[in-house]
Formats: structure tokens, C-alpha cells, sequence
């Protein structure tokens, strides 16, 4: 922790929540604001399905990829600076894409838009775990959901409503705002939250050698997994969305927002939740209480498509509750991934992120196109990526606590 936290951010910690929830809402807004638009992009640009798809995983692979960067930065010159710069070419890239009238200037643009969307969401973790003690930084990091929640909630009907009455430059043009906008704004509030005796020297090798210290410890893998391979159960479908919310259920753009609206309400019930229980639950406890809701979803979710697929649209309250589970049970998982170095837990905060993107981007480009033409195969597939989460955290439960955890 910063020696200074408590004057660092002196105002209500809510609004902290607040700043750090819109750094990492670009993510979401970067996926699911232009989802809709998917049909007008294929018709101006003449796009393939699967170039349309290459929009969302080239983004995704430049987001893991500089995730690799974005924190052992912050470690080195500071987390604002990482923070103002992602948020700038972000800001460039939106309106890179905005301009695109080829499909192929569309993927160079995404790309370098994932690859500095993720500095604020990686900065954001470390910031919170600079200013608070463990208890009260899952309690933050929980806020941070709640309110994060709202952008991918509004995004998609944003996207639609823009998609429908103007075209698909302006959810870019739109995005493009958004960035200036929390530019603006954190370049006046953000605090450095990082000591000046804490910074570490930037430099590559030994920045490879940490990562490869990191990807050395069963722990941190595991822990990993046990967060975010989970995750992709539900990011499964916002891929897919086009597809599964358009064809098999006959969703209309303006109404991508119902799926949204499910996902994102169980995400933010879910934290809300875990921020209550903080400090008074024991951290395993929650944890099996978020895989045994996320088991429910996904097993309900099987059951159904397989017996009666004409019904397949309450299949969203049950996404819905698989998203209430995870978010129960992530703030804890981070928690301890952070605590796995906490001399640099901007280095691990990246890692983690990195190896989450990564995983995304597999998803994105080589299994989505694979499985979205069938209920089923969606259905089955989220249930093979909960089985290896909750294979991986009973994996933790049996190692040893050789990580330390710092103040």
C-alpha cells in the first residue's frame, strides 16, 4: 500500500469506483457497442463472416498482447501516465475506425484499439490494491463492477439505436467521444497511486524473466484459469452474439439490450453481493458458492436448449445467473492473483490480463465460428469451460500457500 493512501483519494470511495469502472468499461463498449451493426459493416464493406469475426479477435489479440506491457509500465513510470497514454490512442483508434471504408482498415484499426483499451482496466486493479488493504479492495473492486456494469448493459441499444438511424461510422464516432471524454477526465482526477520507492526499472528481459517466474507457479496459473476461463461460458455468447441473439432467437438490434440486460444484472448483482460479504465470508466459501450458481446456469441452460430449443429465450435469465455466480466469486480469485507478487502487482495484474485476452481471442476467432450455428454446441461448450475452471480451483485448494501476501 502507498504510505500516503488515505490523502491520495480524499473524496467518498464511491467515486473512485466510478473513475475506475469507466477505464475499464472501454472494454466492454469497444465489444458490444458495434455487435448490432454486424449486417451493415458485412453489406458497406463487403465483408465474410469470417472477417467480421477477425474484427473482434484482432482486437482481442492486441488487447492480450499489450497487456503483457501495460502494468510492468505502470510498476516503472506510474500508473497515471499508462493510464492518460492507453486512453489517447484509444481515442486515435476509435477514429481510425470510424474513417474505415474497407473491411481490412477496420481490422488494423480494432486491433490497435484493443491493444490500448486494456491499460486502464490492468491499471485500475493495481491502483486499488495500492490504496486499500485486502478487505477493502475487494470491496472496491466490487463497486467497480457495480458501476462498470452499467456500460455493457447500455451499450448494445446504444450501438442499435446508432446503427439504425445513422450507420455504422457512428458507434465508432461514438466511442471516439467516450475516449476524449474519460481523457479529460482522469487526466484532472486520477491520482498516482504508485510510491516513489516502489517503482521498478522497465526493462525487457527482466521483464520477461518475471513473467516466466509467474507462469512458474501452479498458483497463479491456476488461479487464473479459475477466474477467467469461466469467464468465457458467458463471453461465449456476447461473441456469438449476432448470431445466436439474431437468428436463433429473432432479436432485432434494438433488442440485443435483453441479453445484455441479464448478463450484465447478474454481474452486478453478483458484486454487489460479494462487496456485502467482504471481510465476513470466508474467501473459499465464496468462491464454491459463485461456481455452484455458475454450475446451475450452465447445466439449466444444457438441459433446456436439448429438450425444448423453441424456448431457447429463457436461456438469457440463466446466462444471467451464471454472470451473478462469477462475480461473486472473481473479486476474491483477483484478489489473490495480485497477492501472488505484491512487489509488482501491475507485472501480475498484465499477466493475468494477458493470459484472460488471449484465451478471448482463441475464442473469438477459432471456436465462435465453430459452434454459433447450433444452440447446442454453445450450450455445451460453456459447460466445458466451467468444468476446467472448477478443475483448476479444486487444483488451488491442494497447494501449498507459498505465495505472500502484502499489506
Amino acid at each position: 500500500m502507498h504510505p500516503q493512501a488515505a490523502t491520495l483519494w480524499p473524496h467518498p470511495r464511491w467515486l473512485l469506483a466510478v473513475l475506475l469502472a469507466g477505464l475499464g468499461m472501454l472494454g466492454p463498449f469497444s465489444i458490444d457497442t458495434y455487435l448490432p451493426a454486424f449486417e451493415g459493416i458485412a453489406r458497406s464493406t463487403g465483408a465474410t463472416p469470417v472477417q467480421l469475426q477477425q474484427t473482434l479477435s484482432s482486437y482481442l489479440l492486441g488487447f492480450a498482447v499489450m497487456n503483457l506491457f501495460h502494468g510492468a509500465l505502470s510498476d516503472a513510470i506510474g500508473r497515471r501516465p499508462v493510464v492518460l497514454a492507453g486512453l489517447g490512442v484509444f481515442t486515435l483508434a476509435s477514429a481510425g475506425c470510424a474513417l474505415s471504408s474497407t473491411i481490412e482498415g477496420l481490422i488494423f484499426w480494432r486491433a490497435v484499439q484493443g491493444m490500448c483499451a486494456g491499460a486502464g482496466m490492468v491499471v485500475s486493479r493495481a491502483v486499488i490494491r495500492d490504496l486499500f488493504p485486502p478487505s477493502e479492495a475487494q470491496r472496491v473492486m466490487s463497486q467497480v463492477t457495480i458501476f462498470f456494469g452499467v456500460a455493457p448493459a447500455i451499450a448494445p441499444l446504444l450501438g442499435g439505436y446508432l446503427y439504425v438511424h445513422a450507420d455504422w461510422h457512428a458507434i465508432f464516432w461514438f466511442l471516439t467521444g467516450v475516449g476524449a471524454v474519460l481523457l479529460l477526465i482522469n487526466l484532472r482526477a486520477l491520482p498516482e497511486s504508485l510510491p516513489p520507492a516502489s517503482k521498478q526499472e522497465f526493462a525487457v528481459r527482466p521483464l520477461m524473466q518475471g513473467y516466466a517466474s509467474l507462469l512458474k507457479s501452479p498458483r497463479f496459473l491456476l488461479l487464473v484459469m479459475a477466474s477467467g476461463i469461466p469467464f468465457n461460458s458467458m463471453f461465449l455468447y456476447v461473441l456469438a452474439a449476432p448470431e445466436y441473439l439474431g437468428r436463433h432467437l429473432g432479436l432485432g438490434p434494438t433488442q440485443f439490450f435483453w441479453f445484455f440486460l441479464c448478463t450484465i444484472g447478474g454481474i452486478m448483482g453478483g458484486a454487489a453481493w460479494s462487496g456485502r460479504v467482504a471481510g465476513k465470508m470466508k474467501p473459499e466459501s465464496q468462491i464454491r458458492r459463485g461456481f455452484t450458481l455458475m454450475l446451475v446456469g450452465v447445466l439449466a441452460n444444457l438441459l433446456l436448449v436439448s429438450v425444448a430449443p423453441q424456448h431457447a429465450r429463457w436461456s438469457l435469465p440463466l446466462i444471467g445467473l451464471f454472470s451473478l455466480g462469477w462475480a461473486f466469486m472473481v473479486p476474491v480469485v483477483t484478489i489473490m492473483v495480485l497477492d501472488e507478487n505484491p512487489e509488482r502487482r501491475g507485472m501480475a495484474s498484465s499477466l493475468q490480463s494477458a493470459l484472460s485476452a488471449a484465451a478471448n481471442a482463441l475464442v473469438a476467432g477459432a471456436l465462435v465460428p465453430l459452434v454459433m450455428h447450433s444452440l447446442q454446441a454453445l450450450a455445451l461448450t460453456a459447460v466445458g469451460f466451467l468444468m476446467v475452471g472448477l478443475v483448476a480451483w479444486q487444483w488451488v485448494r491442494r497447494l501449498p500457500r507459498i505465495g505472500r501476501t502484502g499489506a
